[in-house]
């Protein structure tokens, strides 16, 4: 499959199903938790989409990045989680999974929070290149870009999802 035939909206569909088979076979209490930002979009619709109780967490990677020298604070959303993480349950969703190091950056601020009795992932993409042993529980499609390239989820003013193919800039 080829990242500009993605289709996001039909992605999310397969997200949305594949979490509501873990939400069924995950203790309570469970909560979602988003990155931000393309994940706590996604994040902020499954929990209304599966009709869960609650408001859905949004984590921030940036204060646990391990290029934060490099990249300096990203201008994005705080970490919110209006729920008790200790002892939760905790599913973070993610747009894109690639080398790994976002998500290692999310856990730490995670657990900065609490302890969660336990984390699942869910993406909506995976792109393999990882760097960590980061797996994703869930995920609607596995694709294989050149390290090249970024793939970014974009949401227009009406909700709905789609994916930017991008070049990197040289540095």
């Amino acid at each position: 499959m080829s990242a500009l035939q993605l289709d996001a909206e039909q992605l999310y569909k397969t997200l949305l199903q594949g979490v509501k088979g873990l939400i069924a076979a995950t203790p309570q209490p469970l909560h979602l938790a988003g990155v931000t930002s393309g994940g706590a979009w996604l994040a902020e619709r499954l929990q209304r989409d599966l009709g869960l109780p609650g408001s859905v967490g949004v984590i921030s990677s940036s204060m646990h990045r391990d290029d934060f020298a490099q990249r300096g604070l990203a201008i994005s959303a705080q970490t919110v989680l209006p729920f008790e993480v200790d002892g939760a349950h905790v599913v973070l969703v993610d747009d894109v999974l690639y080398t790994g190091r976002t998500l290692r950056a999310v856990i730490n601020e995670l657990f900065d929070y609490g302890r969660p009795a336990s984390v699942q992932l869910a993406v909506l993409v995976d792109r393999g290149g990882r760097e960590l042993p980061i797996e994703a529980k869930v995920c609607a499609a596995t694709v294989a870009l050149p390290a090249t390239q970024t793939l970014e989820l974009a949401r227009s003013d009406d909700g709905r999802l789609s994916f930017v193919v991008e070049n990197k800039k040289e540095a």
